[in-house]
Parts: structure tokens; sequence; C-alpha cells
């Protein structure tokens, strides 16, 4: 991840395919020539034809880079992104994208263990891709609900290195179990609903694997925005603009500049990267899920739908 400011560009939608129950994929294809490579764990920030911005995990193959497919879940009590895809003709129409970029890399390791709760396949099924390619031992564990609702099952490698676990009717697979069994060097990679993350982190931590463990979250658990909401009052300028704001100890930074500048936000909790900024001079503090820790020592970037300030100063690139 680097921070840097993309352009959102048009594709148009080539196929739309129920993948599974509640869950549709797109194929998304360029004028002309190869779209931007990209690594596994890489996402794209899709405007809708309404306007809201979403973002959805690549789930083709990174080598052919003829076409992007995303996959959206649809829930019909979350902020009305899914609910549009799924109810919008989009087959044929052109639509805008920004990015890949990449916030859950699949790093280099001698084995992996990936581990996947309901939509939360799609960002491994290119992870899977790229171990099989480059002969990685690893083992995938998809768990899901119900059968009928996971998408992709088709995609994936039977035998040995994956295990497909139906919640309804086998029971939650053991995690503690799981962890407990990888190696010292085996990378976890986990995505899912937020309980499983959560569990799955606290196992790990018990276990002195923390820092083998790699997340990614698609859900808010709203503790990053109400952290992000109180502390220290400070001064935030708008560079482009030179517009100097205060940040009150009861606001949060966003809720304060949203109205004086042009800045794209969506999950609104600093879990989706939309509203990642450079930061020109200050010290930010951090309360999302995405930068790591030595991106977040470099103070470069933030992101400020749910960040603050450590100094009495903020400028931004804005």
């Amino acid at each position: 991840m680097t921070g840097e400011e993309q352009d959102f560009f048009e594709v148009t939608v080539r196929q739309a395919k129920l993948e599974a129950d509640g869950v549709i994929s797109l194929e998304l294809v360029p004028d002309s020539g190869l779209l931007p490579a990209y690594e596994p764990g890489s996402h794209l920030d899709i405007e809708l034809p309404s306007g809201l911005v979403r973002q959805y995990s690549l789930c083709s193959p990174p080598a052919d880079l003829s076409f992007y497919r995303i996959a959206v879940l649809r829930e019909p009590e979350g902020r009305g992104g899914s609910e549009e895809v799924h109810e919008t003709a989009l087959v044929g129409k052109r639509v805008r994208i920004r990015g890949p970029r990449n916030h859950f890399p699949l790093e280099p390791s001698p084995r992996y263990l990936f581990v996947a709760g309901g939509i939360g396949i799609t960002p491994m099924l290119a992870m899977v891709i790229r171990a099989e390619r480059e002969k990685s031992p690893y083992e995938l564990v998809y768990v899901g609900r119900h059968l009928e609702s996971m998408a992709f099952r088709e995609k994936l490698a039977t035998g040995p290195n994956v295990k497909v676990v139906v919640s309804s009717s086998t029971g939650r697979p053991d995690l503690a179990s799981l962890v407990d069994g990888v190696s010292d060097d085996t990378l976890i990679y986990a995505c899912g609903p937020i309980s499983m993350l959560k569990e799955i982190e606290e196992i790990c931590e018990k276990a002195g694997r923390s820092g083998q463990l790699r997340l990614e979250k698609f859900a808010s658990d709203g503790e990053a925005l109400l952290e992000a909401s109180t502390g220290d009052s400070f001064e935030v300028e708008l560079r482009r603009s030179g517009t100097v704001l205060t940040v009150g100890s009861d606001q949060g930074l966003l809720e304060v500049i949203e109205d004086h500048c042009d800045i794209m936000t969506s999950c609104e909790d600093g879990f989706c990267g939309t509203c990642e900024t450079t930061v020109l001079e200050g010290v930010p503090e951090h309360h999302d899920t995405i930068l790591n820790e030595k991106e977040r020592a470099s103070g470069k970037t933030m992101m400020v739908c749910v960040g603050r300030s450590k100094s009495p100063r903020l400028v931004l690139d804005l």
C-alpha cells in the first residue's frame, strides 16, 4: 500500500452470475487491453449508479487481467450497496472503479492456513491460486452456515488441502485446534464475520501466535468509530484551501472536515481504506484496522474517518 491517490476509471459489467444463495458475482472488463495488475488480497472501490462507493475483494485469477471478478453478498440490513448491486440490471452498463488496492497482502511464507467464513472466501480464492502456482503448502478451511450459501465451491481444489465446514450440519469448526496445529513458520489468514475474527484473534493471542495472524474485516464492530469520537481537541489544516478547523474533544475528524473539502468515504469505521489521506505535517492518531505498525509509525497517511491527532495541529493534503 502506498497511500497515493488513485483515479477512478470506467469498465463495463460483462456478466452477473448468482454464485450461491444471496451471492452475486460481477465480471468487469476494460474498453481495450488489460486491466491493472494486482496481488492476492486486493480489492476495488466501485462507484454504484446511485453514487455509493463500496469495496469488494478481487476473486478472479490474478494472472488473467482481461477481466476482474468481484462478489457481493446481499445484506438487507446493510448500508444499501449490496441491495443496489442485486436489484440493478448492471450487465452491459459502465461503472467507475478505483484500484486495485491491497490492505491484505499475501506475504511470502513456507506454508499457510486460510480460514474463510461466508463471503470471506473472496480474497482467499486468489491466495489459493497463488499458493498452488508456487507449490506452497496450505490448508483452506471454508466455513458457511448452509452449503447453498457458500459461493465458489466449484472453483476450489478438492482433496487434503481444502476442508468445507457446514455449521448447520456439523457445528462450528474448532478454531483453537486449527491454530494449535500450525507450525511456527505458518502464516494464518482469516476473513469472515466479526465474531469469527475476534475468536481467532483471541486464540492466536493466547497461543502466542498473534505475529502469524493476518485479518481482513468486511464489516464494522463499531469500536474504531467510538475510539475516534473522543480525545484531546486539535486543529486541522486543509492545505489545498488553507482552511483551518478545530476538532473538539467530543467530535470526530471526519464530521468536522467533510463540509469543507471533497473527500470520498464508505465504511466510516476504519476498515475499507476509501478515505486514506496524505498527512503533510503533524502526528496522526490511528484507530483503523488497515495500516500495519510500520505504516502507522511513518505517519504518512491516515484514515480520516476514524483518525485523530497526537499533535496540536494536523495538516492534511485536502
